[in-house]
């Protein structure tokens, strides 16, 4: 076992780390300072305090209390902060819905997390059209007008909600344009260990669990991450990913424990990347495993250089492509590893001794790994890493609504992360693979289990089973091997649009096998370590180049 200690004492004390405090106390100290900038609003630090406690106002006006959840399926613009900090300010948890998102992701999130109100852009609510509003505990939609190209102070029209209303909802779920300001409410009593969102994990083997993070787990992300970094006051970080993953959220937290200034861009461009950087004078960018690949894949420009920034996060990035980038860029990008039950528990730092690591045990933390039966192993044989923080609030509380499944990731107090490590002997921790029957696609976490109930639905379908291959973008490709049903003509073409409109671009499958029969164990459970080793063949199936065939 590894353990690392910190000085908790050096950074807020405990009944100050929640959202709100963190707000009021960041307002006082840097006021008029540039906070936050996305889709052209801007946010000085006095501004979010007063956005937090304006949109609580609206939050109460609508029966939102504390210990409720809000659920919010929108891209990257100003509104989906300022429903964070109102529900934080409130009290209330926040549900973000991944917007590639289709009908039944969209009814799972919203009946599970037993969300009261969604927020959703227009551009999304078509979605909702087939869904079981009867089954949820939803009772108010509000509706942003327009997407991620819009004014993101532009509220939808009162004529269009009720088109949009009559076209997709049922009578009893009130419809509404999004409330611009509400009267400014007090910040509720919210203690650290309080839930400040639910954000959904894939599951493996079942459906998407809801990830309850406190108060306090979401300040020790921006802690532990501005001290990998080095975030300072003076600096101004930059993302381009989703505000419904922990990454982005972790940004903004960032910038909230530092006093800097963080930029969001709409979505990531390979070719706009660089030129958005010296747009914004970035000191810090946040980039995932197959994203710098695909810069590195672009030609070489004087706008590689022609920029402020001094560091970046990127794991999961291969160690040659992180030298490469280097080389091109001037940019260095540390590794590290951490989940969004846990927190940034691993880390290489700008003078760690070698890379291809995931790096060293962070302050605070302690780490185990062990084998099947939680035995602890040596250093240099791989196993299951395990985590624990030495501090209450520092993780996840658990699953929402998930008892065994928390008792299950959380015994013997450890956190069973799913993930095949070993431990060097100088301390550095190298991934290895995944225990776990997860696929990690273009920086998502899908469940095999739910690609694979999609496809048994086609009535051509008789079994089928869903697991990774390695892409060349340092990332997977999820591949499905199924069996036909009888003598049913099968359309790999048609099964695949079928895929489409079930599922998230980013979890339909790229290559299919269609095999006799799936390899078993004695008592019928498919082996998809065989099945992984197969991997793609000539036979497959490839979405990606071929218009299709029947079988």
């Amino acid at each position: 076992m590894t353990t690392a200690t910190t000085e908790p004492g050096s950074v807020l004390p405990p009944a100050q780390r929640t959202l709100p405090a963190l707000l009021r106390r960041q307002a006082e100290c840097f006021g008029a300072r540039p906070f936050v900038s996305v889709g052209g609003v801007q946010w000085t630090h006095a501004d979010a305090a007063r956005a937090a406690a304006e949109r609580a106002g609206a939050l109460a006006g609508q029966g939102i209390a504390h210990g409720d959840r809000v659920a919010v399926m929108s891209g990257n613009r100003i509104e989906v902060l300022e429903l964070l900090a109102g529900c934080g300010w409130a009290g209330a948890a926040l549900v973000p819905i991944n917007t590639a998102s289709m009908g039944p992701q969209i009814h799972y999130l919203l009946a599970n997390s037993g969300a009261r109100l969604l927020v959703i852009e227009a551009d999304f609510v078509e979605r909702l059209a087939a869904l079981d509003f009867g089954q949820t505990q939803l009772e108010a939609i509000w509706v942003l007008d327009g997407g991620a190209n819009a004014n993101a102070s532009a509220s939808v029209s009162a004529t269009r909600v009720a088109a949009i209303a009559a076209a997709a909802l049922p009578p009893g779920v009130a419809c509404s344009p999004w409330p611009v300001a509400g009267t400014p409410v007090p910040a509720a009593p919210v203690a650290p260990s309080d839930t400040l969102a639910i954000l959904y994990t894939s599951g493996t083997t079942g459906p998407a669990k809801g990830v309850r993070c406190p108060h306090g787990q979401y300040f020790w992300w921006g802690v532990n991450t501005a001290q990998v970094l080095g975030v300072g006051a003076d600096d101004v970080l930059c993302s381009t990913l989703p505000l419904f993953h922990i990454n982005a959220l972790n940004t903004f937290a960032q910038a909230a424990v530092t006093g800097c200034q963080v930029v969001f861009e709409q979505r990531f461009s390979a070719s706009g990347f660089w030129a958005g950087m010296q747009r914004h004078r970035a000191t810090v960018v946040y980039l995932l495993g197959a994203m710098v690949p695909i810069l590195l894949a672009q030609p070489a420009g004087a706008s590689e250089r022609g920029h402020r920034v001094r560091i970046g996060l990127g794991p999961g990035v291969p160690a040659h492509a992180s030298r490469q980038f280097r080389e091109r860029t001037g940019v260095q990008l540390l590794e590290g590893y951490g989940s969004t039950e846990t927190n940034f528990v691993i880390a290489t730092a700008p003078d760690s001794p070698r890379d291809g690591v995931m790096g060293w045990l962070r302050p605070g933390f302690a780490a185990c790994v062990v084998d099947e039966h939680d035995t602890p192993l040596p250093d240099g044989q791989a196993g299951e890493l395990l985590l624990r923080a030495q501090a209450p609030d520092v993780f996840a509380s658990g699953y929402f609504n998930m008892p065994e499944e928390t008792a299950a990731a959380t015994r013997g107090g450890w956190f069973h992360t799913g993930d095949r490590v070993l431990r060097e002997a100088d301390g550095a921790f190298r991934f290895i693979d995944r225990i776990k029957d997860a696929i990690r696609r273009r920086g998502e976490n899908i469940s095999s289990w739910e690609v694979e109930q999609v496809l048994l639905g086609h009535p051509a379908v008789a079994s089928v089973a869903v697991f990774p291959v390695r892409s060349e973008l340092a990332e997977d490709e999820v591949m499905a091997a199924i069996t036909v049903r009888g003598d049913a003509a099968l359309d790999l073409a048609e099964l695949s649009g079928f895929c489409r409109t079930r599922l998230p671009y980013f979890a339909v499958p790229r290559y299919f096998d269609v095999l006799d029969e799936l390899p078993r164990t004695e008592n019928g459970k498919v082996q998809k370590f065989k099945l992984r080793e197969r991997g793609v063949s000539e036979g497959t199936w490839d979405a990606g180049a071929t218009a299709g065939r029947r079988r």
